[in-house]
């Protein structure tokens, strides 16, 4: 379970494959500190360390097929910045909203609008199957992190970062065109399903 708050960014510096699984390793400022097992969210996905190197600060994530036939990893190269958050811990303040990690879909950045100070970044996604609907002022997790949807319409919405969270995350790397995993607020999913068993119930 995950928060949404972005640590920071990890680098990859080398992907392998085997069979049908991908092994990616990673840098990241805190690699002297993970244990093997351990769960983090790679641009907000859940992944589990198999693998870790202290000494570099490197670890290594392995993601079987399905995972990158629902995310945005099979666009990672050698050099890519990634969104990183160790699982949340229940000694602290909770900060970003519920992320489970499971990332739903992808959507792609559509248009990034400089606001003077602020960034309003547009995402549009493939609403046919979704398992939920973003809500304005609802909660939405891109790449990780925890946001705040602004505008909303089926299979478009759009999010305002600050210049805090465009430093910190890989946002400031966005553009059209730029894939990104998200995640919707797992409490919508749950009404939206009793809903459609409530709908169908009573057809």
């Amino acid at each position: 379970m995950f928060t949404g708050i972005v640590e920071t960014t990890a680098r990859v510096v080398k992907i392998e494959k085997e069979n049908t699984n991908y092994h990616f390793t990673l840098e990241v400022p805190f690699g002297d500190e993970l244990a093997i097992d351990q769960s983090m969210a790679h641009d907000g996905c859940c992944l589990t360390v198999v693998k870790v190197d202290k000494e570099k600060k490197q670890y290594v994530v392995t993601a079987m097929d399905e995972t990158m036939l629902k995310t945005n990893l099979g666009t990672w190269q050698v050099g890519t910045e990634v969104n990183v958050e160790r699982s949340m811990r229940m000694d602290g303040r909770f900060d970003g909203h519920i992320v489970q990690g499971h990332v739903d879909q992808t959507a792609t950045c559509t248009k990034v609008v400089d606001d003077n100070g602020s960034w309003r970044f547009y995402f549009s996604y493939d609403a046919t199957n979704a398992p939920s609907i973003t809500v304005p002022k609802g909660s939405i997790s891109i790449n990780g992190v925890s946001l705040t949807v602004v505008d909303s319409e089926p299979g478009m919405f759009s999010v305002a970062i600050i210049p805090y969270t465009y430093k910190v995350t890989n946002f400031h790397n966005f553009k059209p065109g730029t894939v990104v995993n998200i995640e919707f607020d797992v409490f919508g999913k749950y009404v939206q399903r009793l809903l459609e068993q409530y709908m169908k119930a009573n057809a």
